[in-house]
């Protein structure tokens, strides 16, 4: 084994993918029961594949493993933080851009697998609220609005509308109701109606700061580290660390980035750029926060 792959983390994964000797049909994907003894065992091995799959075979490789039991979703959901955990290894081997492949790779997989899920968990609405469909799924600005509706950050409701919008364009459609507006316009409007929420609530959130400073005036604190070092502190405390199952602090990410740009300058005294500040705030964003050797981890000093 290249001791540059030895991983320092382990992650405890409910089912394995490993394999008898004799069931093995394929073995540059599969794992073998008989050279895996433990989890920390599989654990390796995993991360050991990830470096000896070719490129380009890295999806087949995760759809052969997850079709091996019960729950994909959850076995995805632990890969992911096995990687996570051990995101040193691919530094240390200049491998960040086969780690960004696995992410990547993970959240498709991931994606495809809960429309397969809700396909047959939720009902289908009737047709007359259905815009369009094509041998996949089926496509409802209804029901997307009241997913929509039921997101509280802003970030993920552009996301989540931007992939639909994506996904109807690129899909083959068979069938266009021609009584609804069209799918994608539809998406692409609700984006904007949320640019636009966004766009005014910065401002708002501006002048509130403007009046508050009218009653208690102050001058926005310097910092002397990184910007990303700090930022980060405020993604522990809203993603990573709880109270109660809430996190430490609570907010949407364009409320957080506010008080961050309003209170911070950098270490010439420039003002901070808002849209960098809601970058890195971003879950997806993993490569614009501090690499874990720099981090300020915050979980240490409470």
């Amino acid at each position: 084994m290249n001791k540059r792959h030895q991983i320092k983390q382990t992650v405890q994964f409910t089912e394995q993918t490993s394999i008898p000797k004799e069931q093995s049909e394929n073995a540059l994907f599969d794992i073998l029961q008989e050279e895996v003894t433990d989890n920390t065992a599989y654990c390796q091995a995993l991360v050991n594949k990830l470096f000896t799959v070719p490129y380009a075979q890295l999806p087949d490789f995760f759809t052969h493993h997850y079709t091996l039991i019960t729950d994909p979703i959850k076995w995805l959901n632990k890969f992911e933080k096995l990687i996570s955990e051990n995101e040193g290894i691919f530094h240390s081997s200049s491998n960040d851009g086969r780690m960004m492949k696995c992410y990547t790779i993970i959240e498709s997989k991931r994606k495809e697998l809960e429309i397969l899920r809700n396909r047959h968990t939720n009902q289908k609405p009737p047709m007359q609220y259905i815009n369009a469909e094509c041998e996949e799924r089926y496509f409802s600005f209804r029901e997307v609005k009241s997913k929509v509706n039921g997101m509280a950050d802003y970030t993920d409701k552009i996301m989540f509308l931007t992939n639909e919008k994506f996904d109807y364009e690129q899909a083959s459609i068979d069938f266009i109701n021609p009584k609804l507006p069209d799918y994608s316009d539809q998406c692409q409007k609700e984006i904007d109606q949320i640019q636009h929420l966004i766009r005014l609530t910065d401002e708002f959130s501006k002048e509130q700061m403007q009046k508050n400073t009218s009653g208690i005036p102050f001058n926005k604190l310097k910092i002397n580290c990184n910007i990303n070092q700090l930022v980060d502190i405020f993604y522990q405390l809203h993603r990573e660390l709880f109270v109660d199952g809430k996190p430490i602090i609570d907010g949407n990410i364009n409320d957080i980035a506010s008080v961050i740009v309003n209170s911070f300058t950098d270490r010439d005294g420039r003002d901070l750029s808002p849209e960098t500040v809601k970058t890195m705030l971003t879950p997806s964003k993993t490569d614009k926060r501090p690499k874990p050797h720099k981090r300020i981890d915050i979980d240490k000093l409470l």
